[in-house]
């Protein structure tokens, strides 16, 4: 049995897909915060003999995205130049993209991780479902923002190009970021909609993709996890396992993410981390991203979560699969051994 069976379906809980607060964050604002001193200090640590990889770390894990914002203006307005170009100039790997990554306004980070999904010879589909699955309507909406103003054109004009199928359509409905954000609940509604994939797939020979499609990209999260609860009841089975029973490949992962996130994103992002240090190699570019793009929204429930699903702390994972001082931000960064 698949450890999301066990995760309860808390109807009442916050639409975990639309968290903007800071309040589940591991980073914070810093206290007596003085934009000047850290510029100094960044300054010794990257002109001196040698690059003092400390000061960055400690530097740059420990403010707000807000304040690293503060710090990059007041460092071109001092020194004439951009903290990122330096920052890649003396750093390498790893270090140098979670670097560049806290640096990175939110909205451009998605941004530029959505364009290295895209551009290059494949499209890195895990990429872009964990993104559009997992992100706020707001989220998606300051993505394409950012998106249009780098590159002229719309997200959606350019993923269009790189994804087929009803896959493609899945993808392209979640890029509109238009998924109803209703706090109330239609139980009436949840039982028709519950009915309506049992029979697009367990009743009938053949699956219907297009109901689950659309039912999956534009309900709210309230509306669906009532749903998850009809469903289970009609057909004695999840929607995830029928999802899993019916389908195969993209669509597959992609509706079965989205099912996940309605249940809980800091359980699917957890899930996420897992799989990226679990194996042989670790996937840096996945930790990279999660831990940056949730530290001020969610990382407390990602830990919290990851220590139910798996016995052990994000922290320890980290400890015994990432070093240098790529994981010393990482450890930073996941704030706590819990």
């Amino acid at each position: 049995m698949s450890v999301w069976d066990d995760l309860n379906l808390l109807l009442d809980s916050p639409d975990s897909l639309s968290v903007t607060s800071t309040a589940r964050g591991t980073v914070k604002e810093k206290p007596g915060f003085n934009a000047a001193e850290d510029v100094a200090a960044l300054r010794k640590a990257i002109e001196g003999l040698g690059t003092n990889e400390k000061t960055l770390v400690e530097v740059l894990t420990q403010r707000s995205n807000a304040q690293r914002q503060l710090i990059c203006k007041a460092y071109q307005q001092t020194t004439g130049r951009a903290l990122g170009d330096d920052v890649k100039g003396d750093t390498r790997g790893d270090f140098e993209d979670i670097l560049v990554a806290l640096i990175t306004p939110p909205a451009q980070f998605d941004c530029n991780e959505f364009i290295k999904a895209i551009k290059g010879a494949g499209t890195t589909e895990s990429t872009l479902i964990e993104i559009f699955a997992s992100r706020s309507n707001s989220q998606i909406k300051a993505l394409s923002d950012a998106y249009l103003a780098e590159t002229g054109r719309s997200v959606l004009h350019d993923l269009k190009s790189e994804v087929s199928g009803d896959f493609g359509k899945t993808l392209l409905i979640l890029a509109e970021g238009k998924r109803d954000e209703s706090k109330t609940v239609d139980a009436a509604k949840a039982k028709a909609d519950a009915k309506v994939l049992y029979e697009a797939g367990e009743k009938r020979w053949g699956t219907d993709e297009s109901k689950f499609i659309d039912i999956l990209c534009h309900r709210s999260v309230p509306q669906l996890r009532q749903t998850l609860v009809e469903y289970k009841n009609l057909s004695g089975k999840t929607l995830q396992q029928s999802i899993e029973s019916e389908m195969s490949g993209n669509l597959e992962t992609v509706l079965v993410a989205i099912v996940k996130c309605v249940k809980s994103v800091p359980a699917y992002l957890a899930e996420r981390l897992h799989k990226a240090m679990k194996g042989v190699g670790t996937t840096e570019s996945i930790l990279t991203r999660i831990m940056v793009s949730r530290s001020e929204i969610d990382l407390l429930d990602i830990r919290a979560e990851y220590k139910k699903l798996y016995g052990c702390s994000l922290y320890s994972s980290i400890q015994s699969d990432v070093g240098g001082d790529y994981g010393k931000c990482l450890k930073l960064i996941c704030g706590g051994d819990d």
